[in-house]
């Protein structure tokens, strides 16, 4: 799989990868027309409503979905049909690519960006539709204009959120893509610019080239893109390069694709190297025909000739637990004198294969889960407590942040019995003479910021901030959306299948939807009951997320949905039958066990469950649960990431005056949040911190705080 790690080290990120940092993204969205990151000056995500001009349309841009590869991904329309694209963005930064290189890389790419069949037949070989290749002439950019695959995730996407897959699943995407494959290597392409060529490699087979596409519950569509010949073009000059694309490198790293998919991931969990296929104690099925034919692709025998021969040998191969009458092996290897030997061996692997599993539950996995060195380079970046932190000043201090909020409650959050929260970040120097008193207020008026009354404020509504103050972000809050959960059968999570649309939300929430098979018929025949919390914050944001400040919603919201502090609505919620829903900060819903946190779809984008259980490191499900494991929090966490992602999410801002002749109270209270002692504490009361927190050193910096 490609790495982005240190591929732009010219560009002093804080996450050390300023292609899928989020500051790009945020200087996009807090500064309207801005370029460049103000971070570190990495050229900016694109904004919303931007168009791009091309020779066969032009496409606008509507909104931002991520990273894939070497480039950034977007949802968009031609603006003449209005028909659905994606644009995939690719940077050639100008600290990393000089004025030639630049200029080479884009005239390639507008000559090889995209292919089709020479004969100009339009044939579905699953290969994702690439219609056109621009290059800014005066800019650091290109951009791919392809079909729009709707309702698509890439392999490590499905992965993260849906585990390792079955074998049979696992055979039928090797015998889709082994049919991409074949097309590919085999038929005569033309290029952009009319070059033609018979057969050419995919040269970039990885979880994250490879999309998929569910059309029931067990079935699927699987499509390749990002092919090497172009996407290579913007690995920067200082990170090797790889080599041409070869056809049978498609079929080692396709091998490698269906080893992950059987394990579930890509690294070992205690050692954080990668999987080795050469390790049988690695692999993860009890298929022992599924596993020799992937040996054979990756190359550990005797390969296959090409992708038409793989295809019909994975045709020809058994399923799991029948007798093989067809041997993937050649003659010769199955001549040799050990081939016996061997095969007695293939079948007492699956007992090897479990007792590993059993050793590897019981030992292995409790070493470093999770653990890997990106996470302890960003973590170790951090200063380690608040005594570390030297621009503290002296005197008393007073802040602002509204209740009921997030802020007001957290700081109740009891630490070593009495000791709260509160009282930890009132006095977090003894003895430097510094006192931080929180001043709850009803409504936030910045304004008393400007005008001296109060030294900062804590805050998540920044939209509107004057340019006499400044903002740093300390952690990340969000909102959670909830209906009533118990493990009986009609558990009503599970009707919802753990997931509800943004879209769901805003008819539920503006009174379009008021039953409940409106939304799902195979929910009940019952009436949509609305809750909704006290937090101003949380009201605020969860209009702009999800009503998008619509006048005639906020009128019905405002009017028709009842208004409770969170833990009485839990509380009704126990008492009376399904049809409620609900949202709240995440610190009031994590640790619960009344109402299941859904999932959320943000149009066309996997649904984002950011609480993962901590057992198996992958998103709660209802089905995978009991009532009362919800209620021990302990078990369960945010996935900073995954959060990063999740559509309800947003951050938490120490909020001071530039004024550099006023006391620096607020940006030293924010620089002592962001240590490590801060970010423990704020994740102990259910805030996502700014980054994970690598499982191998939490009991060293985190758990003796508590």
């Amino acid at each position: 799989m490609p790495s982005f790690a240190f591929s732009y080290r010219e560009y002093s990120c804080s996450n050390n990868n300023p292609l899928s940092c989020d500051r790009p993204f945020q200087t996009a969205q807090e500064l309207k027309g801005a370029k460049f990151c103000l971070e570190c000056g990495f050229p900016a995500t694109l904004s919303e409503q931007v168009t791009i001009k091309g020779n066969f349309g032009t496409y606008q841009v509507t909104n931002y979905l991520g990273v894939r590869g070497y480039g950034r991904i977007y949802s968009g329309v031609q603006i003449r049909d209005k028909q659905p694209i994606e644009i995939k963005e690719y940077i050639l930064p100008n600290r990393c690519f000089n004025e030639q290189e630049t200029l080479e890389r884009k005239q390639i790419f507008q000559r090889v960006g995209g292919i089709q069949l020479a004969d100009s037949r339009i044939q579905n070989f699953r290969l994702v539709n690439t219609r056109e290749a621009i290059a800014d002439e005066k800019g650091e950019r290109c951009y791919l204009i392809s079909q729009r695959i709707e309702a698509s995730q890439t392999l490590s996407q499905y992965l993260k959120h849906n585990g390792k897959m079955t074998a049979s699943q696992v055979r039928e995407i090797l015998n889709q893509t082994l049919q991409t494959l074949e097309f590919l290597h085999s038929q005569k392409i033309r290029f952009p610019s009319n070059q033609v060529k018979q057969g050419i490699g995919h040269g970039n087979i990885n979880l994250d080239s490879v999309l998929i596409k569910p059309i029931s519950n067990q079935q699927f569509y699987i499509y390749l893109c990002d092919l090497a010949i172009w996407e290579n073009l913007f690995i920067p000059p200082a990170i090797a390069q790889p080599a041409p694309a070869q056809q049978e490198k498609d079929l080692e790293s396709l091998g490698l694709v269906a080893f992950y998919l059987l394990a579930g991931r890509t690294s070992d969990y205690a050692s954080n190297q990668p999987l080795d296929p050469k390790d049988n104690q690695q692999w993860s099925t009890t298929d022992i025909y599924l596993k020799q034919f992937i040996e054979q692709l990756i190359g550990l025998s005797t390969p296959f000739s090409n992708a038409e021969a793989a295809r019909q040998a994975l045709m020809r191969l058994p399923k799991e637990g029948q007798e093989n009458h067809l041997p993937l092996l050649s003659e010769d290897e199955r001549a040799k004198p050990g081939f016996k030997k061997w095969s007695i061996w293939l079948l007492i692997l699956p007992f090897i294969l479990l007792a590993g599993g059993i050793f590897y539950y019981f030992c292995l996995r409790q070493s470093n889960p999770g653990d890997d060195h990106r996470k302890y380079l960003q973590w170790s970046k951090l200063r380690r407590n608040f005594s570390d932190v030297d621009s503290v000043p002296t005197g008393e201090f007073e802040y602002i942040g509204v209740n009921p909020g997030t802020w007001t409650f957290i700081l109740k959050y009891p630490f070593k019995d009495v000791i709260t929260l509160e009282t930890l970040l009132t006095n977090p120097k003894p003895g430097a003479g510094t006192i931080f008193k929180y001043v709850p207020v009803a409504s936030l008026n910045l304004e008393n910021l400007e005008q001296g009354k109060k030294y900062f404020a804590i805050t998540s509504l920044t939209n509107n901030l004057s340019d006499q103050l400044e903002k740093k972000i300390i952690a990340y809050d969000g909102l959670m959306v909830y209906v009533k959960f118990d493990d009986r059968k009609n558990n009503f999570a599970d009707m919802l299948d753990g997931q509800i649309t943004l879209d769901q939300l805003r008819d539920i929430y503006t009174g379009r939807s008021t039953n409940w098979q409106q939304i799902n018929r195979n929910l009940p025949n019952s009436k949509i009951i609305l809750y909704a919390p006290l937090e101003p914050e949380a009201i605020s944001k969860f209009k702009e997320i999800v009503l998008k400040d619509e006048p005639e919603g906020q009128e019905f919201f405002d009017n028709k949905v009842t208004r409770l502090e969170t833990a009485k609505t839990q509380n009704k919620f126990r008492q009376e039958t399904n049809g409620m829903i609900s949202f709240g900060i995440i610190s009031k819903i994590k640790g619960q066990c009344t109402g299941y946190p859904l999932a959320i779809v943000d149009g066309n984008k996997p649904a984002i469950q950011p609480l993962f259980q901590k057992r198996d490191h992958l998103p709660i499900k209802p089905s995978d649960n009991q009532t009362s494991d919800l209620c021990k929090h302990d078990r369960y966490f945010f996935d900073v990431n995954t959060f990063k992602s999740y559509p309800l999410g947003y951050p938490i801002f120490v909020v001071y005056p530039k004024d550099t002749t006023r006391s620096p109270a607020g940006s030293s209270f924010a620089e002592i949040l962001t240590t490590r002692e801060g970010q423990c504490l704020l994740s102990k009361v259910n805030l996502v911190p700014l980054q994970p927190i690598p499982d191998n050193i939490y009991n060293y910096d985190c758990k003796s705080l508590f």
